[in-house]
C-alpha cells in the first residue's frame, strides 16, 4: 500500500492578519523607546545596526505593498512552505535596499506608522485569495501573509538579542503560524517518517527516511520549544548549542539535526 499523502497545513486567514497586525504593533511600541545609542547599536546580522533592521522589519511588511502592485499572476504555482527555500538567494539585495531605507526613514516612528496605515487599508482592500509574485513563485495574500510572522517573528528576536532589556513581547499567534511554517519546511527538506519533531504546543511533524513507527513511542524524537525552533531554523542558534544548553532534546540513532539545518538563512 503507498504511503498516504500528506495534508497541506491550512492557516485561518483571519488570524493571521491579526498576528501580523499585532505582532508588528509590538515592534513599533518597543522602536518608539530607543534611544540614538540604542539605534547605532551592532545586531547578530553581519554589519546592520539596530537602525538598518528597524528598517528591514518595515521592508518586510512593504514587500505586501510591492507585491499587490504588479499584476496578478494568472495561477498559483507555489506552495507556502516553498518560501522558505527562496530566501537565501536575495539576501545581498535585500541588505543594499535595507541600508537604503535606513538612511532615508531617519524618523523610524513616522516610517512604521505609515506602513501601519497602509497596510491596515491594502488588507481591507484585497481578498485573500488574490495571487502575488513572490520570490518563491505565485502565491496568495493569504499564504504570503504566513510569510511575514516568520519575518516579524525572527527579527523580533533578533531586535532583543540586541538591545538588552527591550523584550518585545512575541503574539502567540504569529509565534504558531511560523513555528509551523518552518516545522513543515524540515519535512519538505527531509521526508520520510522515522523521526517525530515536537514542537509543542505549536506542531508535531515526522521527516527523515528510515523505518516508519506504527504505535507507541517513536524510536526517534526531538523536542524544542517554539521559540528556540525558530532560532535553529533559521541559523541563529545552532544544533550543538542547543543540544548542550538542554534547549532541545532528541533520542535515537537518526534524531540528529544538526546536517539539515538551518532551512531559512
Amino acid at each position: 500500500m503507498p504511503p498516504a499523502k500528506k495534508r497541506t497545513r491550512s492557516y485561518d486567514p483571519a488570524r493571521t492578519r491579526a498576528a501580523v497586525l499585532a505582532q508588528f504593533g509590538h515592534v513599533r511600541a518597543a522602536v518608539r523607546t530607543l534611544t540614538p545609542e540604542q539605534l547605532a547599536l551592532p545586531t547578530r546580522l553581519g554589519d546592520w545596526t539596530v537602525r538598518e533592521l528597524v528598517a528591514h522589519i518595515g521592508m518586510a511588511l512593504t514587500a505586501v505593498h510591492r507585491a499587490l502592485d504588479r499584476p496578478a499572476p494568472p495561477k498559483q504555482d507555489a506552495r507556502l512552505v516553498d518560501w522558505t527555500f527562496a530566501t537565501a538567494g536575495n539576501a545581498a539585495a535585500i541588505a543594499d535596499f535595507t541600508r537604503g531605507l535606513a538612511a532615508d526613514h531617519p524618523d523610524l516612528d513616522a516610517y512604521l506608522a505609515g506602513i501601519d496605515q497602509s497596510l491596515r487599508t491594502l488588507l481591507d482592500e484585497h481578498p485573500g485569495g488574490r495571487l502575488l509574485e513572490t520570490n518563491a513563485g505565485a502565491l496568495s495574500l493569504d499564504d504570503y501573509l504566513v510569510t511575514r510572522t516568520v519575518e516579524l517573528v525572527v527579527h523580533t528576536d533578533d531586535l532583543d538579542a540586541a538591545v538588552p532589556g527591550l523584550d518585545v513581547p512575541l503574539d502567540r499567534q504569529a509565534l504558531a503560524a511560523a513555528t509551523r511554517l518552518l516545522a513543515d519546511a524540515l519535512a519538505v527538506k527531509a521526508p520520510g517518517a522515522s523521526t517525530e519533531v515536537r514542537i509543542p504546543p505549536y506542531a508535531v511533524v515526522q521527516c527523515v527516511e528510515g523505518p516508519r513507527h506504527t504505535r507507541g513511542t517513536p524510536p526517534n524524537v526531538v523536542e524544542t520549544d517554539p521559540l528556540t525552533w525558530v532560532r535553529l531554523a533559521t541559523g541563529r542558534t545552532a544544533w550543538k548549542d542547543a543540544l548542550d544548553e538542554a534547549a532541545v532534546s532528541a533520542s535515537g540513532e537518526r534524531a540528529d539535526l544538526g546536517e539539515l539545518l538551518p532551512l531559512l538563512a
